[in-house]
């Protein structure tokens, strides 16, 4: 499985979501849209390329779309070899076309915001040296969330019973970030505990991040996972057999609130409802302290045709409206705890994200 690299994949993964190929200067994503069925790396070699990537979910994941945008800016270095001025002008304008992909994962603006440190560093050296300092800053930010997801997964390893079954919603794996994962981290780091767990996804409509992504996942390393429909688990609750829930985050605003896939929201309520820990793990990077509440989090709104159908398959008559906004957002207060590389905090005790900043 994989694709051919001139370097060992950063991700330190049979399976990455993204990678710098630096030897061809090209951005490598695997499609996500394909899993299960094809797995199909694409490669890029522009920063707009990647931009629309992004936006039509070629990769997704709010860490591992941070990286691509990352990797994508990189490429203006090598495009863009004149004055500094010139470099200054089309550095910016790619910069601002990636800050509009996707508006909701805080890590996409965050990793605009360093790539553009980067480029201000970088215009006055020469065209080479350019592209050695971009490079090397969209590497550090790659590396720095592989080491974010193993940190998260440590941390919360004294939460994760023994022989846990654990509700996901939507992919917050290694297909979602630089690798092992957000919340699949915390499987992972379970598993490899020795910790008998097994996993309960959610399918996650109306894209099927959980079908179609997440279950694959766990299947490729040897971990127990069944797949549900959103719809079911609220009778698996019922039925006492989900004894623990996490989750990733597109967005944490500074009182706690938490922006995640559509349908989170539902899963918070059934786990209070029924005495179940609901936890986040998430990089710090996913921490948005300018924003107040979940209230000032931009929510997206995705295309109808994603509701309507899948794939060929015309599920909703033409003419008929479909509203799809694609994440939602989990009040403070029901959110047991927030697994974050610099620590842990507990939200529904009133502890906040700036208590470890």
């Amino acid at each position: 499985m994989g694709v051919a690299l001139s370097r060992d994949p950063l991700s330190e993964a049979r399976f990455f979501a993204v990678e710098l190929e630096p030897t061809a200067g090209e951005v490598v994503l695997l499609d996500q849209r394909r899993l299960p069925s094809e797995v199909i790396y694409r490669r890029f070699h522009s920063p707009y390329e990647v931009a629309t990537a992004i936006t039509d979910m070629v990769v997704r994941g709010a860490p591992a779309i941070g990286i691509a945008a990352a990797y994508g800016l990189s490429l203006v270095g090598r495009i863009e070899r004149g004055s500094p001025d010139a470099f200054r002008a089309a550095f910016s304008a790619a910069a601002e076309r990636m800050r509009r992909a996707r508006p909701t994962a805080v890590n996409l603006g965050w990793a605009v915001a360093r790539m553009r440190t980067a480029a201000d560093r970088a215009a006055p050296m020469d065209a080479e040296q350019r592209v050695m300092v971009l490079e090397t800053e969209a590497e550090s930010i790659h590396r720095q969330d592989v080491r974010a997801c193993r940190a998260m997964g440590q941390l919360a390893l004294d939460y994760v019973p023994d022989e846990a079954v654990i509700l996901t919603h939507c992919n917050a794996g290694a297909l979602a970030t630089g690798g092992y994962g957000t919340a699949l981290g915390v499987v992972r780091a379970a598993h490899e505990a020795g910790k008998r767990v097994r996993v309960l996804a959610d399918e996650t409509r109306p894209y099927l991040q959980g079908a179609r992504l997440t279950a694959w996942e766990l299947q490729q390393d040897g971990i127990g996972v069944e797949v549900i429909t959103d719809s079911m688990a609220a009778f698996y609750f019922q039925r006492g057999e989900i004894s623990f829930c996490v989750v990733g985050s597109d967005r944490i605003a500074a009182n706690g609130d938490v922006a995640n896939k559509i349908g989170t929201y539902n899963v918070a309520v059934l786990a209070r409802e029924h005495g179940v820990p609901f936890t986040v793990a998430a990089p710090w990077s996913t921490v948005d302290l300018a924003c107040a509440s979940g209230d000032d989090i931009p929510i997206e709104q995705r295309s109808r045709d994603e509701v309507a159908r899948v794939g060929d398959t015309v599920l909703v008559a033409d003419g008929i409206g479909c509203r799809h906004p694609a994440f939602d957002v989990t009040p403070a207060r029901l959110v047991h705890a927030v697994f974050t590389e610099r620590g842990v905090f507990h939200p529904e005790q009133g502890e906040r994200p700036d208590e470890l900043s």
